[in-house]
């Protein structure tokens, strides 16, 4: 998702999606043609009189539907800062929260595993959505009819911040309602089964969804609905791959320094590339006197030393991503795909070269764990 960082929040990076640039205009536009119908929904639910005329006099339904529109984002905001905050409290770190046309969305270094931790954080956002909501409805009722502008968007959000504490937690996973689902079946089953079968409740109710936004040609819906149902099969891919690599360590899956096929900074580019025709690998661990000194790839060939008659020198990358010896499958699986590398080089607690670990090795070993149990298919990061 194309993003643009804007500031942080409690050390957590704020984000801007480019489709929020979008939405904003668009809703603001639907609020202000429906000013009227707002404000008369407002009296009859909460019994107040505001009076609609100066609302919907020259500029100021745009303006009242920018100002609500703004307001329901920064409602949105709090929510998934909520799920922050919580998720903090156990020691989990969020890396980023982005504001964009479904809403907003909390991005986790990792997920609390322990069924009571992700009951926790789940809840905590529609809480806090609650609680917005109620803020925003005690200054709807304490401030005069005079200040109608004021009246009309703290009503509208009062009822918005409801809605999306309701909303959310409907049973549609990974929505916060199937994450508490999860949560709870996950007290006397294993993680993979109580996704599997919260996954599958989202499912429907995606497919449900998405009906419903057909019929009422509602575009917004669709949307949701299609966003639901493809994270749903996502974190279903995603515990799988967790639990099949569950206990297993990098020592374990790479392939050793002994047997690894290595090349040094003086070798000519041109035999490089013949090694890698003859070999079938597109990536070596560089050495110089027997030390690492970095890895050169096919991409790297190709952009630094397009020109044959160069030496690995000239191409190689000097600071690889590297992963110590002890590290855990799972987590240099979120490193492949967080620095988007096809191989990790790994390293001892002396900064050693001891092995590389390639998607190819997390590929294999993800195959020989779905051939003893049935599986959905292997997600498509770890794909060459």
């Amino acid at each position: 998702m194309a993003s643009v960082r804007i500031g942080t929040a409690f050390g957590i990076p704020i984000k801007l999606g480019a489709s929020f640039l979008l939405v904003v205009p668009l809703l603001a536009y639907l609020i202000g043609v429906q000013t009227a119908v707002i404000v008369e929904l407002l009296n009859t639910t909460f019994g107040r009189a505001i009076d609609p005329g100066p609302l919907t006099e020259g500029a100021t339904p745009w303006l009242l539907g920018l100002t609500a529109a703004l307001g329901l984002f920064v409602s949105v905001f709090c929510h998934e800062l909520g799920h922050a905050m919580a998720a903090r409290r156990y020691g989990l770190e969020t890396e980023s929260i982005t504001l964009w046309f479904l809403g907003g969305l909390a991005q986790f270094t990792e997920m609390p595993e322990e069924w009571q931790k992700e009951l926790v954080v789940a809840i905590a956002g529609p809480i806090v959505s609650v609680a917005v909501g109620a803020l925003c409805y005690a200054g709807f009722v304490a401030l005069p009819a005079e200040l109608s502008a004021v009246l009309f968007v703290l009503g509208y959000l009062a009822v918005l911040n409801v809605v999306l504490a309701i909303f959310n937690m409907l049973p549609g996973f990974p929505m916060d309602g199937g994450r508490v689902l999860r949560a709870l079946l996950s007290r006397n089953r294993s993680r993979l089964e109580a996704t599997r079968i919260a996954a599958g409740v989202g499912k429907w109710f995606a497919i449900l969804l998405g009906f419903a936004g057909i019929v009422t040609f509602s575009i917004f819906w669709i949307a949701i609905a299609f966003f639901i149902y493809i994270a749903a099969s996502s974190e279903t891919q995603q515990i799988f791959v967790e639990t099949a690599f569950e206990g297993l360590t990098v020592a374990e899956l790479m392939t050793p320094a002994p047997g690894l096929d290595t090349v040094s900074t003086e070798l000519p580019t041109a035999e490089l590339l013949d090694r890698m025709l003859r070999e079938r690998h597109t990536g070596y661990p560089v050495l110089e006197d027997g030390s690492l000194v970095g890895i050169v790839t096919l991409e790297d060939v190709q952009e630094r030393a397009p020109d044959t008659g160069g030496v690995v020198r000239d191409a190689m990358s000097t600071d690889p991503v590297t992963i110590p010896l002890d590290a855990e499958a799972t987590t240099a699986l979120r490193t492949l795909q967080e620095e988007n590398v096809g191989r990790l080089l790994v390293v001892d607690a002396d900064g050693s070269l001891a092995g590389l670990l390639s998607r190819t090795d997390l590929m294999t070993a993800l195959e020989v764990a779905q051939g003893s149990r049935a599986a959905p298919a292997a997600p498509r990061s770890i794909e060459h």
